[in-house]
């Protein structure tokens, strides 16, 4: 009898343990596959908010690339070559630029061939861009110690009259993104077209004097130049912030609007025609602005 108790109570345990080992193991497989879930859902999350960065990045000032001229690869990243390694030295109070040539209807867009500018350029004193336009004259401070290529690229175009005659294709009026978009030689003519913001020169450069203030990285007045979001893509496109304007420091800080500021506060104002909307954002001014013609002097 003793050894039946026994038995049963033996029996009892196992019976026990083999429940509680089920319980466990369920509870183990459970686990692993929450963690799973967790672990695929963050993933995916993480490359949502990736992606929608470089969407942002890419489209909330490229230089409406989508359908322009693809920036051409730079030389460097595939190879590692230093571009501008065969470059002659420098000499006092100037510097090197690297341009790179940008292949004709390339990419779905259009290219104007202006040649390209002078690779030694001047890297010290101050330049005024000016443009003159159906609205009246807007100019920019250009400091060519912080911004010298790029400054040297607008003096090349100035002398080859890119921008006479053509008008700003894109407006965006939001909280904390107030900007006018211009630089396509091509955006000409009476009302707007589907390949304005199209268009740019026969070349492309690196970015320079991005900025460094994360919180107001371009300031009301800020005159920069926009890009497809590739390094090296910069055309001649370029973008006016009517108010502070906050974009990720991608853009070229070329210059500060000393006047005219308030025309272009007043075309923005005046709103556009959502026909970039949802994507990259914006439209098409409902005030007409024309670059009659674009000039560089000396400060």
């Amino acid at each position: 009898m003793e050894e039946t108790v026994s038995s049963t109570k033996d029996r009892q345990r196992a019976a026990a343990r083999a429940r509680l080992e089920k319980e466990m193991a369920e509870r183990a497989s459970s686990a692993r596959k929450r963690r799973q879930r967790q672990a695929i859902i963050g993933s995916a999350l993480a490359v949502v908010v990736i992606a929608g960065a470089a969407f942002f990045i890419v489209q909330a000032l490229k230089d409406d690339k989508g359908t322009e001229t693809t920036a051409s690869p730079d030389p460097s990243a595939s190879t590692g070559a230093d571009p501008a390694a065969n470059l002659p030295p420098a000499g006092p109070g100037t510097v090197n630029c690297v341009w790179t040539p940008s292949a004709a209807e390339g990419g779905g867009g259009k290219v104007k061939d202006v040649g390209l500018p002078p690779v030694n350029v001047p890297n010290t004193g101050k330049t005024t861009l000016t443009f003159e336009t159906n609205l009246g004259a807007i100019s920019a401070d250009i400091d060519l110690s912080k911004a010298p290529c790029t400054g040297a690229s607008f003096k090349h175009l100035a002398e080859k009259k890119f921008l006479d005659n053509t008008k700003c294709h894109r407006l965006v009026n939001k909280d904390g993104f107030k900007v006018l978009q211009c630089g396509d030689p091509f955006a000409t003519g009476a009302g707007y077209r589907d390949t304005d913001g199209t268009g740019g020169p026969s070349y492309t450069m690196v970015e320079e004097n991005l900025p460094t203030n994360a919180e107001k990285p371009y300031p009301a007045g800020s005159i920069a130049m926009a890009n497809t979001g590739q390094p090296g893509s910069t055309g001649s496109q370029f973008f006016i912030c009517s108010e502070d304007t906050v974009l990720p420091a991608n853009y070229t800080l070329l210059g500060t609007i000393n006047k005219g500021l308030d025309i272009v506060r007043n075309v923005v104002k005046a709103g556009d025609d959502g026909a970039f909307e949802p994507n990259p954002g914006g439209g098409r001014p409902k005030t007409e602005v024309v670059i009659k013609t674009m000039t560089l002097t000396a400060a």
